[in-house]
């Protein structure tokens, strides 16, 4: 019962930023990142070459960090999460053998596509999880009471 009010807490935190976005896009920075901090056997450049990996991944991790706490900067952040990722499918290993590529382009569309929740204008403020009134639908226009008829 302890860890129930922070998770709830945390809930709310997470549902109100582009969590899930930020989240792909640090792991996907993570990936490009540590290929070419690797051992030999596994990297396929060194030297010189894995400098822009390292700098990418670590923009990348940045930028999916910093929406968790600037979720104002969704939109920036979103695009140049998804540039990097693209531009590190020709400077960094396939963009870390593909993956990292596929998860910073899928972890910068979210971050860009998200959208804070704004309630609606004249809605009742109903908790969620519960059900409405019995015959009423809130979506017609009847209980809808900024509608013209």
């Amino acid at each position: 019962m302890l860890l129930t009010p922070l998770r709830t807490r945390f809930r709310r935190w997470r549902r109100s930023r582009p969590f899930w976005g930020g989240l792909v896009a640090a792991l996907a920075g993570a990936e490009i990142c540590a290929l070419p901090l690797a051992p030999l056997k596994v990297m396929l450049t060194q030297g010189v070459a894995g400098i822009p990996s390292v700098l990418m991944g670590l923009v990348m991790i940045v930028l999916g960090v910093s929406v968790w706490f600037a979720p104002h900067y969704r939109g920036l952040a979103g695009i140049v999460t998804t540039l990097i990722a693209t531009a590190a499918l020709v400077l960094s290993n396939l963009g870390g053998f593909l993956i990292g590529t596929l998860l910073g382009i899928l972890g910068g569309g979210l971050m860009f596509a998200w959208q804070p929740r704004v309630p609606r204008r004249g809605a009742p403020a109903v908790p969620a999880g519960s059900a409405t009134p019995a015959g009423s639908d809130p979506t017609s226009a009847e209980s809808d009471p900024t509608s013209v008829s």
